[in-house]
């Protein structure tokens, strides 16, 4: 294995170009002049692949911070460094260590220069193509790094070409906004056929990593790309492409381990315990997933990006020694859970079961340990022990976000499709769809009895056309949590960390006993399509505001937040004003006016929501 790593070190060598001027590495003296197609064997192109998923481990870890650091559920210690600071208050300058766009190019261009010369018309003796599975990995993982840039800078150089020589560096190449570069990739991954939007490439493991962890799957990332196109337009024109987001999703969803499969949410939570509560410790299922990063029909854990277990190795996240006292910071972190989520977490009403499985109670709201409202805080939070050094008898603070205790970066997972899915849904005209997924999750008996006697015809027609389910989707009840019946696969999201939430009386759809039905003169019944859109905008503009809250319970710290956040202000009237509502209220609704002092620009101009590097990469650079 050691051999194999520096013989893709050194093959990738070679291909980190110099760049489109600034933006590449111009102290990289090699260039390749290709007067021959390459990548014509499988031993190159499985080089070729592993050597860009090397490129990518540049740029993990700071995936995870543009989209924490800046957004509202962390804070910074007084130890975190100058760039995390810059990041945080949104004036990162050119040397910061987290604004280097050349590493998104360096990726770009391996990527470019593989999907050029790789021959993926050749078939074997079986008339299948050789490197389709390849072909298709590397398109979608270029798409999703362009994806990237676009987030985080605004409008960026597009090459899609790959640049060999300091002559083509130094062209002027178009820029693209995130609307184009949604637009293009969504046409270019059109050619891939079918059967590889499931089928990866077999490297088995390397490193220690099952290598299908490795890869972006086709129909997530067309799941993104039409879900932030859909939002550059706004939540009424944006429509067919939240239609089109949500079938990509559920695509995904229903076809991820393969013809008649399923992929559930499954209905692993931190609860508290049915009938004989003690309030120092629920039961908790929920922390467990953040562990476990094995290849199975059921895995939480979809793509992560895999880093090394010393610095000595190569690549090695600093992740874990950010968001947790280790002994390599001297257990001094770095990034700590904001007055924000805890006052968000707080504020869920958590719906206690009883053992009857047919009423709910609910928790005190003065609980130590971040324990009360949702639980999956104190489930990955803990910051309630000390360290005193012996000879000071000094006491240090420790926390641990048990999110981060692994070498690997962890990209996407299942809990992110399905808040995407009723993002999109809700958006494309879903409301009640979508907050089914929040509430009890989804089945077929479900749609039936609780979705489609609410929807007009042509809703219940779109419904039935896109949505049809695995019958082996069920629905978990209260008396399959009273019974401890394991069959069920299925739960609503909300229910991870806030208990029973179809019997909160907390946690209700607005508008939910209605539909487009209207009294006549004559004592009967008409449908109105009035009505019933006014009942829908209601609702979706109440869901949307579910769907932020929960993305925020679920996945605080991930690195979804800034982008999250990002989506939802778009859809509002008045964009600016939603994106800084939501980081001046970091240290609380009652600081807003504190953080609003630490922000080096105002976030009430668009351009300030994206980086700039140096006046030449950036949205307000022409």
């Amino acid at each position: 294995m050691k051999r194999l790593s520096i013989l893709i070190f050194s093959f990738f060598n070679l291909l980190i170009f110099t760049s489109c001027e600034d933006f590449f590495d111009q102290e990289s003296d090699h260039v390749i002049y290709s007067e021959q197609d390459h990548l014509a064997n499988w031993s190159d192109s499985v080089y070729s692949v592993m050597g860009i998923f090397n490129k990518l481990q540049v740029i993990a870890d700071r995936t995870i911070l543009l989209g924490e650091v800046r957004g509202d559920l962390v804070t910074l210690t007084n130890d975190a460094s100058a760039d995390l600071r810059e990041m945080a208050n949104f004036n990162m300058s050119g040397d910061n260590q987290y604004n280097q766009p050349r590493d998104y190019y360096a990726i770009i261009n391996n990527c470019n220069y593989f999907l050029a010369n790789v021959k993926k018309e050749l078939k074997n003796n079986r008339n299948q193509y050789i490197f389709m599975r390849e072909y298709a990995v590397v398109k979608s993982i270029r798409a999703w790094v362009y994806l990237q840039l676009a987030l985080n800078y605004g409008s960026v150089p597009f090459v899609i070409d790959p640049i060999l020589t300091k002559e083509e560096s130094e062209r002027d190449y178009p820029r693209y906004d995130l609307a184009s570069i949604c637009d293009y990739f969504l046409n270019d991954l059109a050619d891939i056929p079918e059967r590889y939007e499931t089928e990866f490439p077999t490297y088995n493991v390397v490193r220690g990593n099952d290598s299908r962890m490795f890869f972006f799957p086709l129909n997530i990332v067309r799941g993104d790309l039409a879900l932030y196109l859909a939002c550059t337009k706004g939540a009424d024109a944006g429509k067919s492409d939240f239609e089109k987001a949500a079938g990509w999703y559920f695509k995904y969803i229903n076809s991820r381990n393969g013809l008649n499969s399923i992929y559930p949410t499954d209905t692993r939570r931190v609860e508290w315990r049915i009938g004989s509560i003690d309030w120092n410790r629920p039961e908790d299922e929920f922390r467990s997933i953040f562990s476990s990063e094995g290849y199975s029909d059921n895995a939480e854990l979809i793509t992560m990006i895999p880093g090394d277990s010393a610095r000595a190795e190569g690549y090695y996240s600093e992740l874990r020694n950010l968001f947790n006292s280790t002994e390599q910071n001297d257990y001094k972190y770095c990034i700590t859970p904001s007055t924000r989520i805890a006052e968000l977490s707080l504020a869920q009403v958590n719906a206690c079961l009883a053992s009857n499985g047919r009423s709910v109670s609910y928790a005190p709201n003065d609980l130590s340990q971040h324990r009360s409202g949702d639980l999956r805080l104190s489930s990955v939070w803990d910051d309630d022990s000390w360290m005193i050094d012996v000879n000071t008898g000094t006491r240090t603070q420790l926390q641990t976000i048990r999110k981060y205790t692994t070498k690997n970066v962890h990209i996407y997972r299942r809990q992110m499709i399905y808040l995407r899915l009723a993002e999109a849904l809700n958006w494309a005209g879903m409301p009640r769809l979508a907050y089914k997924i929040l509430e009890t999750g989804l089945s077929d008996e479900l749609l039936r009895d609780e979705v489609y006697p609410y929807l007009s015809s042509s809703d219940s027609l779109w419904v039935a056309t896109n949505f049809n389910l695995n019958t082996k989707y069920e629905v978990l009840t209260a008396q399959d949590v009273a019974n401890r019946n394991s069959t069920p696969n299925m739960q609503g999201i909300h229910s991870r960390g806030s208990g029973w939430t179809p019997l909160n009386d907390y946690y209700t759809l607005v508008d939910e006993s209605e539909n487009g039905y209207v009294m006549q003169p004559d004592s009967t019944w008409a449908f109105s399509q009035t009505h019933y859109d006014q009942i829908k905008a209601r609702q979706q503009q109440y869901v949307d505001s579910l769907i932020i809250n929960e993305s925020a319970l679920e996945f605080a710290f991930e690195g979804t937040r800034y982008y999250d956040i990002m989506r939802y202000a778009m859809r509002q009237a008045d964009p600016g004003q939603a994106m800084e509502q939501f980081i001046l209220a970091r240290r609380g609704d009652a600081n807003r006016n504190i953080v609003r002092g630490e922000l080096k620009n105002s976030l009430l101009q668009r351009s300030n929501w994206y980086l700039n590097w140096n006046g030449k990469l950036g949205l307000d650079v022409k």
